[in-house]
Formats: C-alpha cells, structure tokens, sequence
C-alpha cells in the first residue's frame, strides 16, 4: 500500500491510501470543485428562497429550501471523501469562488420563473460535472466515490425535475 503524498498535503494530513498519488490529486481537484459548486449553489437556492415573490410563493419558498438543505447535506460528505483518499479540501470563501463553476445571481430582483430556470440548470450543470468526476473515479479504481457521486447524481436529478415542472408554461416544455 503507498501513501498518497502532494506537495500541498501537510505531512500531519497525509492519510494512507492504495490509489496513487495521481489518482489522489485528480480525484481531490473534482470533488474540490464540486463541494465549491455545491456551496456556491447552496447559496443560490438560499438567495431565491428568501427573494421569491408571487402567487406561488408558499410552494417555491418551501421547495427551494427543502433543496438548499439537500445540497447543504453534500457538502461534508464530499469535503470528508476527499480527506479520506489523503487529499485536501476547501478552507475559505475565496477558495470556493476561484474553483466555482456555477455563476452568482445577485440581481436585485429576480422573476420566480426565472429562478426556478436557473437553478434548474444549475443542476443540470452539476449533474454533467459529477458523471465526469464518476468516470475519473471509474478510471482510477475508486468505487467508493463513484457510488457516493451516483447517489448525488440521483438527487441532483430529482431537483432537476422539480425545478423543470415547477417552471414550465401549463402544457407544454417550453422554458
């Protein structure tokens, strides 16, 4: 069994694991980007459940933070499978705004339809980043993480599809 070892892992850090250190490293970089894009989102969600307005505020307002707290729920999980293969996860804001690849609304006012469409491709968006870091994890014989992201990936689909028929036009699939 080797031990995975990176310039950035502090020895008293360096957790024991049979992938290599490359396999470490690749790993760590997806999952680091998508705990960033999982907090980045989590406020996302947040910032429209406090802003939603309208005539289904009390069904978006519930929706949007029984899903923020979904996504809030990713956030150890991915930081502590990342410490376990040996690597090293976030520790500032300003970290998480450098590796996010989910972009920031801070409009003053946003319509409920158009937060709805948005998180709704938010989701999509990290759908497709977490299959990718599935097929690094498949590439590098890391099963535990890949089923970790299969779960999420359901999850992230479920809120896909919520997001999808919350915001379409009676009838019909037209954004």
């Amino acid at each position: 069994m080797s031990k995975a070892k990176t310039d950035k892992t502090a020895p008293e850090l360096d957790t024991p694991t049979d992938l290599s250190p490359d396999a470490v490293n690749k790993i760590s970089t997806a999952l680091n980007t998508l705990l960033a894009d999982a907090f980045a989102l989590y406020l996302k969600t947040k910032n429209f459940h406090w802003h939603v307005s309208g005539r289904h505020f009390h069904d978006y307002h519930e929706m949007l933070d029984e899903q923020s707290d979904a996504i809030f729920a990713t956030t150890d999980q991915l930081a502590e499978r990342v410490r376990k293969l040996g690597g090293t996860t976030l520790k500032s804001i300003s970290q998480i705004s450098k590796l996010q690849t989910i972009k920031d609304n801070n409009e003053e006012y946003v319509p409920p339809r158009e937060m709805l469409r948005e998180l709704m491709e938010d989701n999509k968006h990290i759908a497709a980043a977490m299959r990718k870091a599935h097929g690094l994890c498949d590439d590098n014989d890391d099963p535990a993480t890949a089923g970790l992201l299969e779960t999420f990936i359901d999850e992230t689909e479920r809120r896909t599809w919520f997001l999808f028929e919350a915001s379409r036009q009676e009838g019909s699939n037209a954004a």
